[in-house]
């Protein structure tokens, strides 16, 4: 399988996850410090504080995705390693965050590391849990699932455009799949009649090996799109 990633990215919004935290570990410092010995000034407290905060929000949102080690790519590529040269995984260098072409087709990998419950139901994807442990992880530790539907489509948008710029039909677009790929172990996946499938990471090179044996994706088509994608690595 050929690894095609954008390593140049990946360093920088790593860096911005590292430089927002410490920020707003700083602000959230001096906000407590203004608090305690000049009272009078508690309007700029509290301003300090709710900027902590913020900052400290997007510090989790970059480090939870660059920061961390194995990040979603690395999980990806670990759990489709394997998988035959005919295959290419694409990490950020596609119109789609990650991105698996080859002779079983086209597919929009959305990873999440979540755990918990993950139902589908009544049209989205919802993480349940329960208790003020979960509930302080969410707000101070790590994120929530969001809302996976709203990605699926914007994703779906972008390789729509990518499809149209690059001369692909409107079949040719239908063609292309999405796949929820969940790398928590401690996730629990109840997918109901979701439209995508929802697995564990590590479950996705079977996936493709049993695609394999019942489905084969248009060579031509596959050739096609790979050509409009880039071909190496940027370091």
């Amino acid at each position: 399988m050929q690894v095609i990633i954008n390593e140049k990215m990946i360093k920088r919004n790593a860096k911005i996850g590292s430089y927002t935290s410490l920020a707003a570990l700083v602000i959230l410092g001096i906000g407590l410090y203004i608090s305690f010995v000049y009272p009078e000034f508690a309007t700029w407290s509290f301003v300090a504080l709710i900027a902590g905060f913020v900052l400290s929000q997007i510090g989790i949102y970059f480090g939870n995705r660059w920061g961390r080690h194995p990040r979603q790519d690395e999980r990806l590529t670990a759990a489709l390693k394997g998988l035959t040269k005919e295959y290419s995984l694409y990490h950020f260098m596609s119109p789609v965050n990650h991105l698996l072409v080859g002779p079983t087709g086209i597919f929009i990998l959305e990873p999440y590391y979540q755990k918990g419950e993950i139902v589908f139901d009544k049209g989205k994807y919802k993480q349940k849990g329960g208790g003020l442990l979960y509930a302080y992880l969410k707000v101070f530790a790590q994120e929530g699932i969001g809302k996976p539907e709203l990605e699926i489509k914007a994703d779906l948008d972008q390789m729509k455009r990518f499809s149209e710029v690059n001369g692909f039909s409107a079949e040719d677009f239908e063609k292309i799949k999405v796949i929820l790929a969940f790398s928590n172990k401690d996730a629990n996946l109840v997918a109901n009649d979701s439209p995508h499938m929802m697995i564990a990471t590590d479950a996705l090179k079977t996936t493709m090996r049993n695609l394999e044996k019942t489905e084969k994706a248009d060579l031509n088509l596959i050739s096609k799109f790979k050509a409009a994608l880039p071909k190496e690595s940027v370091v």
